[in-house]
């Protein structure tokens, strides 16, 4: 097992909660390995709700800064970048920083139950909306990222991105919550929540031993792309006009997160009572 990452940027857990990675943690980009730790690990601290603004701005610079080569794919056409996208959170799954429940409800003013529940929507929903306002963003890219990457379909590809890993984190806090931990090395969780996310329901099955790549499987990538494929559509709204299109894509992107938490934890709500029979 590798060491863990150092933190990129502040985040909303405790230090001793910080999640392990066994992520490749290699600097070579390869067909195993398409995605950079830098870019991984940026995606990632996106997840986190209490970045101030200025760090958010900069974790997407450094988001694509790293991207390289792999920039190229959004220009091949909606599935292309579809596929790409979901190369980039397979990469960051096994890196978002999730909060047990303790945790979770000291930060949350000893809040519980429903009430948890809520507050963990909420803010997951303030911090999507903010990712797909996605004007400051971009002026950060601006000043970061080289001329060849600032185009719309990179742009949209990573927002894209930002906000499922933002979604992920949802799901696994979400879990915790309703007394149903997704367990499993930091890979066959992020692997388990990434079925869970494009299924839009909780974890049900986790096979233990079996690796990252072997859990998301030929079917569940393709589900994850093309539910990737339909997001990313949605947020080509955030490039209409100046300030129209990102009031349109925040108000898209709140929505979306909402609705998603709130059919996962009923799919929850379902299952901690069965396991309570």
């Amino acid at each position: 097992m590798t060491t863990p990452h150092e933190p990129t940027a502040p985040t909303d857990t405790d230090p001793a909660q910080s999640v392990e990675t066994d992520a490749d943690s290699s600097g070579t980009l390869t067909p195993e390995n398409p995605v950079s730790p830098e870019t991984a690990d940026a995606l990632a601290g996106l997840a986190n709700s209490d970045l101030e603004p200025a760090d958010r701005r900069k974790l997407l610079g450094r988001a694509v800064t790293g991207l390289g080569k792999g920039a190229g794919r959004a220009f091949r056409g909606p599935r292309a970048a579809a596929n790409w996208a979901a190369d980039l959170v397979i990469a960051a799954a096994p890196h978002l920083a999730i909060r047990d429940l303790d945790t979770l409800r000291r930060h949350f003013d000893g809040k519980t139950g429903e009430d948890l529940a809520d507050a963990l929507i909420r803010n997951a929903s303030r911090t999507t909306a903010g990712l797909g306002a996605a004007g400051g963003s971009v002026a950060a890219v601006e000043w970061t990222a080289p001329p060849a990457l600032l185009s719309a379909p990179v742009l949209i590809t990573v927002e894209t991105a930002a906000v499922v890993a933002v979604e992920v984190k949802l799901i696994a806090e979400l879990h915790e919550v309703y007394g149903l931990p997704v367990g499993g090395s930091a890979s066959e969780r992020g692997s388990a929540l990434l079925g869970a996310w494009a299924r839009r329901r909780g974890v049900t099955l986790l096979q233990a031993g079996r690796g990252f790549s072997t859990v998301l499987g030929a079917g569940l990538r393709k589900e994850l792309r093309d539910r990737l494929l339909r997001r990313m559509g949605r947020n080509l709204t955030t490039l209409g006009p100046l300030l129209t299109g990102a009031a349109i894509g925040a108000e898209l992107n709140r929505r979306a997160t909402r609705k998603l938490g709130d059919e996962v934890r009923e799919d929850l709500r379902k299952q901690q009572r069965k396991a309570l029979r």
